[in-house]
């Protein structure tokens, strides 16, 4: 508008420059008839007949230009139409709710249709949403994909007027109204570079035999190279079927490289090699397992390989049968349908022990801490790390900040104890103020920050111990000095008490202490009916051994009425989804440990015939307590790793805040049918 205004003045200034030049020459005349009257008389013909032709100009030749000027700027106008109809670049112009007003014959070309002409961007490319056209300030990129090919689509907001021709207006009457402008950059070919680039790159994997040595003692001697053979050819023909290299490391571990571009379908089949290897089968009693961990997208070739071995150590301390893939920080999981075998010599548990012991004696006070909302096994394991401290001489403390119930009755028969020191367990705040150089940190039954009793001590301790027995999950304790996490064991308990043994020599366990850890067992292992190995009652055994009794277990931890009716509760009001999953809620009201309980329904449930996998829900404290448990089919730290949490194979959980009740299920519901889908159960 400014600019049409400005160029008007302009030529209308011109036009009046004759008649402003006639006042001019008008004066000069009279200045020149002063000095002669002849000469001002002849000047004054060219005079008169000078303003006669500038009148002429202007009142006749005005009308003439002017018809020129407006012809010109139409055929400019239509120029200009044509040029922007015949650019290659695509370009249209739309309404501010996306619906096509125009385009431009490269515009139409890309859409083909022309009874597309007049549909809107948000049908026609669906990555274009009206909510992000409502948002949008004054540009929006997005990449589309379209027939076949992929589109940058550049939109910025612009004002048009009606005499465009693209608004209607009534004629003499001028609006103006928002558009969109739209651009389509095609980028098909940069993207297919792109892929092709990153197709090439080199996916660095590691293969690692689970039981090797226990499966070669179940064959005949003059047999176990043959069984050797067959799983070396086993492993060379999937790693060749995809055009890579495998190098054999050692006599059960694999070094395997192929191109990026085959992972998809590796992923697809869910790494079908975990499965196969199963197959091969000479008269051994046990089947062959390995693990698989991969390396995709590092920077360089060496973070490939140290991605690697980041997922290999991740899918071994899930219990191994089971490929992980590492892509940068995300870590994916494939596989672990097997239960993990228990380890029939004590040599890593001696090891332990003994790195333990040199660990500590460098070390004048120990902290040590279980998880949140704290049960019988991390209490005990707790109680079975001090007596190691106080074998050592070493001050030790245990962080707990909330008793539950499962935990009160044992914990009461150490406070105001002579035995034990007043500050035998303390808080979280006052275990911080203790942290120094000198302090190290033991965390048991848990191997993930965010669930220990105080996540901040793992911050402020430097040496740091984890004992566990849950399997890892991509959230670590990465900077531990020590780290003993074994899947296969029955309970933290388990593993402290064979730490135990052999720790220091002639160790003496108080009976009170073989109480707790020997309950913790119990617990954990309902009564040796869940994950119970030869190792297990070896455990239970060395502490019956120290004064654990029995009888006085039970007593300890029998129900009160109202955890009872809450629990019955839970396995009336119970939902059988599929054919197969217990679903059930726990109520909370007047229970003081609502998530014990909701634990302890969901072992009921398996008791049911049919049931392969219980899930009970707990609401306590703003979130949603998740307790998952299975007998040997279903795999339930899997499915709660998909609701962020995790733990066994068999006992697993999760808590999800901010959820309700019916929320919860239905996510629940959404995890066993796309696992259900995928094949994973």
């Amino acid at each position: 508008m400014k600019e049409n205004k400005k160029v008007r003045n302009v030529l209308q200034k011109y036009m009046q420059w004759p008649v402003v030049l006639s006042a001019l020459v008008l004066c000069a005349n009279g200045a020149v008839g002063l000095v002669s009257g002849k000469a001002g008389m002849v000047m004054a013909v060219f005079t008169v007949l000078y303003a006669f032709c500038a009148g002429v100009l202007f009142w006749y030749g005005k009308k003439r230009i002017l018809t020129g000027l407006v012809g010109f700027a139409a055929d400019f106008d239509q120029s200009q139409k044509n040029l922007m109809a015949s650019m290659e670049l695509p370009y249209g112009i739309a309404d501010e709710a996306g619906r096509l007003l125009w385009t431009n014959r490269a515009f139409s070309a890309v859409i083909r249709d022309e009874k597309s002409a007049r549909r809107s961007l948000t049908v026609l490319f669906t990555e274009i949403t009206e909510e992000g056209l409502e948002k949008m300030d004054h540009a929006l990129e997005v990449q589309c994909a379209y027939g076949g090919a992929i589109y940058r689509a550049s939109i910025k907001r612009v004002t048009i007027q009606s005499d465009s021709g693209l608004l209607s207006a009534a004629p003499g009457q001028k609006t103006e109204q928002q558009v969109l402008a739209v651009y389509l950059y095609d980028e098909t070919e940069i993207h297919e570079y792109m892929q092709a680039i990153t197709d090439q790159k080199m996916v660095a994997g590691l293969i690692y035999l689970d039981n090797y040595d226990e499966a070669l003692e179940s064959v005949e001697e003059v047999r176990r190279s043959l069984l050797v053979a067959l799983i070396d050819r086993k492993v060379s023909k999937y790693i060749s079927g995809v055009n890579g290299i495998v190098k054999k490391m050692e006599k059960d571990k694999y070094f395997f490289a192929i191109e990026q571009k085959y992972m998809p379908s590796l992923e697809a089949e869910r790494f079908s090699l975990l499965e196969d290897v199963k197959t091969v089968n000479i008269g051994n009693e046990m089947a062959v397992t390995l693990s698989i961990g991969i390396g995709i997208n590092g920077d360089t070739y060496i973070r490939n390989y140290e991605y690697a071995r980041t997922a290999i150590d991740m899918a071994l301390g899930r219990g191994g049968d089971q490929a992980v893939v590492k892509n940068g920080e995300k870590i994916q999981y494939y596989g672990g349908k097997s239960q993990q075998l228990e380890k029939t010599t004590r040599v890593k548990a001696r090891v332990k022990a003994h790195a333990l012991r040199e660990l500590l004696e460098t070390k004048d006070r120990l902290l040590i801490m279980g998880h949140k909302i704290g049960d019988i096994d991390s209490f005990g394991s707790a109680i079975g790390v001090y007596r190691i401290a106080a074998a050592l001489g070493k001050k030790a403390h245990i962080v707990i900040n909330e008793v539950t119930s499962s935990v009160r009755p044992m914990m009461d028969r150490f406070i105001n104890n002579s035995d034990y020191p007043q500050d035998l367990f303390l808080m979280g705040d006052d275990a911080a103020e203790l942290a120094d150089p000198s302090t190290a940190l033991v965390v048991v039954d848990v191997n993930r920050p965010s669930y220990t009793e105080e996540p901040r001590l793992l911050n402020l301790v430097k040496t740091i111990v984890v004992i566990d027995h849950h399997r890892q999950s991509s959230e670590i304790i990465s900077n531990a000095t020590l780290s003993y996490v074994e899947p296969y064991a029955s309970s933290a308990c388990e593993l402290v008490a064979e730490i135990l043994q052999y720790v220091t020599d002639s160790i003496r366990i108080k009976s009170l202490e073989a109480d707790a850890m020997y309950a913790g067992i119990v617990i954990d292992t309902n009564n040796f009916t869940n994950q119970a190995g030869v190792r297990t009652f070896e455990a239970a055994a060395f502490l019956r051994r120290n004064g654990a009794d029995v009888t006085r277990v039970r007593k300890l931890f029998r129900d009160k009425m109202e955890d009872y009716k809450a629990r019955a509760e839970a396995v009336r009001q119970a939902e059988v989804f599929e054919g197969a999953f217990a679903i059930s809620v726990c109520p909370a009201e007047n229970v003081e440990s609502p998530t014990v309980v909701g634990a302890q329904a969901a072992n009921e449930l398996l008791d049911i015939i049919g049931i392969k996998a219980s899930v009970v829900l707990t609401p306590y404290n703003g979130k949603i307590y998740v307790s998952a448990r299975s007998i040997d089919e279903i795999n339930v730290q899997v499915m709660m790793e998909k609701l962020g949490g995790g733990g066994h194979r068999t006992i697993a959980g999760a808590q999800l805040p901010g959820a309700t009740v019916e929320e919860a299920k239905e996510k629940i519901k959404d995890v066993i049918l796309a696992m259900k889908q995928k094949g994973e159960f």
